[in-house]
C-alpha cells in the first residue's frame, strides 16, 4: 500500500510539471478570459508543489547546504528572466519593477520565510537552534548588497532621480556578482560547516538521518524536472501577470504591488520547502533557503538588469524611498539581534513577521 502511494506521488510530480509546461506553451503571449486564468493558476500551484518535491529529493541526495543553494539559484535565475522580459515589454512602465521585486524578495525571505520558520520550529521544540556563523555571514552580505544596490541610488547626484549612472551601475553589478560568488564559495567550500544544522549543545549534524539516500539517477531526474517545474512556475506567473496588473489598477493600488505579487509567486517553492524543513526541526535548512534566496535575488538580478539596460530604452530606477529604507534598516537590525544568540523563541519569529506585515500594509496603502 505504501509503495502504491509513493508510486502515485512520483507519477504526479512527473506529470504535473510537464502538463504545466504544455499549458505555458498554449497560453504564452495570449489574452486569457477569467476561466482560463483560473486553469493556469491551478497548473501554477501544481508546478510549485512539484518543484518543492524535486528540490527536496536533490537536497537529500547532495546534502546541506548544496540542496538549499540549488533551489534558491534555480528560482532566482528564472525570476531574473521574468523581470527582464517584463521590462523589455514596457521599459518605461516597468522602470521600477526590478527594484520592487528585489526589495519584496528581501522582505519576504528575511522576515516572512525566516519568521515563519523560527516561529514554527520554536512552537514545536520550544526554541529554534541554528548556526550563527553562517547565518550571520549571510545577513551581513544581504545588508551590504541591499545598501549598495538599493539605498545608494537614492543619494547619488550625477543622474536625476534615484538612479545610477553607467559607472555606478557597473560597480554595483560587479560588486553584487562578486560578493554573491564569494558567499557561495564560503557556503559550499571553505566554511560549509557554518551552514549545517547544530544541536542545542552546539554539535554539528552533518549527515541526513531521515531516510535512505535517493540514487544518482533519481536525483538527476529530479534536477531536470525541477528545472521544468520552475520554468513553468515563472512562465505561468508571466501569463497571469496582465490579469494581476489589471486587478491592481482596478483596485486603485500602487503599481509596486505588482512586484510584491510576482515575488510572492516565485518564492512559493522556497517558502513551502523552508516550512517543511522547519517542521522537521531543521531550521538551519530553512534559514539557508530564506537568506540564500535573498542573496541570489540581489546578486543575480542587479547584474542582469545592468546588462539589460544597455538595450532597454527606459530608465532603470533602483533607489528605495524613505519608508522602504526604514523597513530595510529595521530588518537588518532585528535580524542581527536574532542571529547573535544562536537560538530564537517564538517572539523573534513574531517580530520578523510583524515587519513583513508592515511592509505589505504600506505597499497597499503607502
Amino acid at each position: 500500500m505504501i509503495d502504491r502511494i509513493r508510486a502515485g506521488v512520483t507519477r504526479w510530480t512527473v506529470t504535473v510539471p510537464l502538463l504545466a509546461l504544455v499549458a505555458l506553451a498554449l497560453t504564452w503571449g495570449r489574452s486569457l478570459p477569467g476561466a482560463a486564468v483560473a486553469v493556469v493558476a491551478a497548473f501554477l500551484a501544481g508546478a510549485v508543489l512539484a518543484a518543492v518535491h524535486h528540490a527536496e529529493v536533490i537536497a537529500h541526495r547532495v546534502g546541506e547546504p548544496f540542496g538549499s543553494l540549488v533551489l534558491a539559484v534555480a528560482v532566482t535565475i528564472i525570476e531574473v528572466a521574468l523581470i527582464v522580459t517584463l521590462m523589455a515589454g514596457a521599459p518605461v512602465k516597468n522602470a521600477t519593477l526590478a527594484r520592487d521585486t528585489v526589495f519584496a524578495a528581501v522582505m519576504i525571505t528575511c522576515n516572512g520565510i525566516l519568521g515563519l520558520s523560527i516561529l514554527l520550529t520554536a512552537l514545536r521544540h520550544r526554541i529554534a537552534v541554528f548556526n550563527a556563523e553562517g547565518t550571520g555571514a549571510a545577513f551581513a552580505t544581504i545588508a551590504t548588497l541591499a545598501t549598495l544596490s538599493l539605498v545608494l541610488p537614492t543619494f547619488t547626484t550625477s543622474t536625476p532621480g534615484p538612479q545610477f549612472n553607467t559607472a555606478q551601475l557597473t560597480f554595483a553589478a560587479v560588486a553584487s556578482l562578486g560578493l554573491y560568488g564569494l558567499f557561495v564559495a564560503t557556503q559550499t567550500l571553505r566554511h560549509r560547516d557554518y551552514f549545517l544544522q547544530v544541536t542545542a549543545e552546539g554539535e554539528l549534524l552533518d549527515e541526513d538521518d531521515h531516510g535512505e539516500l535517493p540514487s544518482s539517477r533519481t536525483a538527476l531526474t529530479s534536477l531536470g524536472l525541477l528545472a521544468v517545474a520552475l520554468v513553468a512556475v515563472v512562465g505561468l506567473a508571466k501569463v497571469v501577470s496582465p490579469t494581476i496588473e489589471s486587478a491592481v489598477a482596478d483596485a486603485g493600488l500602487p503599481a509596486s504591488v505588482v512586484g510584491v505579487v510576482i515575488a510572492l509567486l516565485v518564492l512559493l517553492p522556497e517558502t513551502i520547502a523552508a516550512l517543511r524543513a522547519a517542521a522537521g526541526n531543521r531550521v538551519q535548512t530553512s534559514l539557508n533557503l530564506a537568506l540564500g534566496s535573498a542573496l541570489a535575488s540581489i546578486g543575480l538580478t542587479v547584474p542582469a538588469v545592468a546588462v539589460a539596460s544597455l538595450w532597454l530604452s527606459g530608465p532603470l530606477v533602483l533607489g528605495l524611498g524613505p519608508t522602504h529604507m526604514v523597513l530595510l534598516a529595521l530588518t537588518v537590525a532585528i535580524g542581527t539581534l536574532t542571529v547573535i544568540p544562536r537560538r530564537a523563541t517564538p517572539l523573534q519569529g513574531a517580530v520578523h513577521l510583524s515587519v513583513l506585515a508592515a511592509y505589505l500594509v504600506l505597499a497597499v496603502s503607502p
